[in-house]
């Protein structure tokens, strides 16, 4: 995973000094966000791995698939990505971009599991209470797990606030041995 991050680093620090550049920040986000799904693809996995594909034709083949959704720079990437075997890093690219693109706006993205449904109250009072501890304007997605029986798990960047019953149980029996 970190030689994956290692090798994706500079692809992703390039498209963001470019978006940056063009103020089209957003705009590569839908693009990259685009690529790195069919990236993931299994048929799109299986042809950019084919043997048989020259380069030229990979990238044909990826640029085809997006059609018309993305433009000219993006479809320049492609081709690079192609000519250095690098397709396969689009998620890798894509996740690191968002980061990039998250700090330049001063914002992040918050995950919070739960065992139940959040309400909106909730997730306004759990997105300003992470934005007075990190300092940053938070964007808060919901997930349900009905594992945790109760409470929540909150993530952000590295933060993580383990909330959940299953959680504390866990805690509960670390400190009794």
């Amino acid at each position: 995973m970190a030689e994956l991050t290692t090798i994706a680093r500079p692809y992703a620090q390039a498209i963001f000094e470019l978006a940056r550049g063009t103020n089209e920040l957003n705009s590569w986000s839908e693009s990259l966000d685009l690529m790195q799904n069919i990236a993931s693809d299994e048929s799109m996995s299986a042809a950019i791995e084919n043997p048989s594909l020259t380069i030229a034709e990979t990238a044909d083949l990826f640029i085809h698939v997006c059609g018309e959704h993305i433009d000219g720079s993006a479809r320049n990437v492609i081709k690079l990505l192609a000519e250095n075997r690098r397709l396969q890093l689009l998620p890798e690219i894509a996740s690191l971009y968002e980061e990039m693109k998250a700090d330049a706006e001063n914002s992040i993205d918050a995950t919070v599991t739960a065992a139940h449904p959040v309400s909106d109250e909730q997730r306004d009072k759990i997105a300003a209470a992470l934005k007075a501890k990190l300092g940053r304007d938070v964007n808060v997605h919901c997930e349900i797990d009905e594992s945790l029986l109760g409470g929540a798990i909150i993530r952000a960047g590295d933060t993580v606030i383990d909330g959940s019953l299953r959680g504390k149980l866990t805690k509960f029996a670390h400190a009794l041995s």
